[in-house]
């Protein structure tokens, strides 16, 4: 028998299309007559060579340069029950606080508000390249800018608002932030006297223009959640003085949470079980093509991921019942 090769193009049609076994042997056992073996897909994997950079190609149609926000954070995908994994290691998770086995992915969103388009993405691995988060978050940024973005701001988190990179998306791109700062933020608002922003006197949405500690002048509000919880909120953009337009813009840095969950839920980008680092290099670039593939239909059919790997499991049962009755 003629054996087919894997490709990018069956490989990610598979993500899509499995539900919850994502190894080469499974997909070699759903092909037509068993058309191709499970070690064409162990050499796919280990033998492609996709660099995060390949994926720009895939999702240049469905941005709009001049438009929209960029989100940089980051995730970690879960390789608590690997015994061996050379690209896992101990780090934080945010989800459990505290220390989970796993790959952490440093990720670049686009999102004109309606959109969860992933431009870039960085693996981090600071024991091989020596680089921090925050550099691969300044290294996507700087390739953002060379392929002509122009956002209306970038957004991130209280770990991406340290001054070197608000300096660099300023100073250096020209574009501007809105950032979420921690509490003990050091700002001023009587010349050489620092407070914490949270010790600020801030009234109900209040904007406040302060001097940010080795940075220079911003605005600052606060959120207030329904638990009591509070977010402190800092932007360059010294016009920005409507609370709720400033607080609406920063509302799409959640699209970056939703691009997460959705990119686990949907791709199987945490269930591979090679353990080899090129191996897993692939599987993770392959699971960002299939959710781009999931983006563009539901951007085009109005049909969330969700729903369009339930529609093909629901064909599946529907046979099985017919089959069966």
């Amino acid at each position: 028998m003629q054996y087919q090769k894997c490709s990018l193009q069956l490989y990610t049609s598979f993500l899509i299309g499995n539900q919850n076994r994502y190894s080469g042997v499974e997909l070699s056992k759903v092909l037509p007559e068993e058309t191709m073996s499970h070690d064409s897909v162990t050499r796919f994997l280990s033998d492609s060579k996709y660099a995060p950079g390949d994926l720009w190609k895939h999702v240049k149609p469905l941005v709009r340069l001049g438009e929209g926000y960029l989100v940089g954070d980051d995730s970690l995908l879960s390789k608590k029950y690997s015994r061996e994994n050379e690209l896992a290691r101990k780090q934080y998770s945010g989800n459990v606080h505290g220390l989970v086995n796993g790959i952490s992915i440093v990720n670049l969103l686009w999102t004109a508000g309606d959109e969860y388009i992933p431009v870039d993405y960085r693996i981090y691995e600071r024991e091989k390249d020596g680089k921090t988060k925050n550099d691969h978050f300044q290294e996507m940024l700087t390739k953002a800018k060379k392929r002509d973005f122009k956002p209306l701001y970038v957004l991130t988190d209280s770990w991406y608002s340290g001054v070197e990179n608000l300096k660099l998306i300023v100073k250096e791109l020209r574009w501007n932030f809105i950032s979420m700062f921690k509490s003990n933020r050091k700002v001023s608002i009587t010349k050489g006297i620092y407070i914490s922003v949270s010790d600020l006197p801030l009234a109900d949405k209040q904007v406040r223009k302060v001097w940010l500690k080795e940075y220079g002048y911003i605005l600052v509000c606060k959120l207030v959640a329904t638990n009591g919880d509070i977010t402190y909120l800092g932007t360059n953009d010294l016009a920005l003085m409507d609370y709720d337009l400033f607080t609406k813009h920063f509302n799409h840095r959640w699209k970056i949470e939703e691009f997460h969950r959705g990119l686990k839920q949907t791709t199987g980008i945490e269930k591979c079980y090679a353990t080899r680092a090129e191996s897993q290099r692939t599987h993770i670039f392959a699971s960002f093509v299939a959710f781009v593939k999931l983006e563009t239909a539901r951007i085009k059919e109005q049909v969330s991921w969700y729903e369009q790997k339930a529609i093909i499991n629901r064909c599946a049962n529907s046979a099985y019942l017919a089959a069966n009755a």
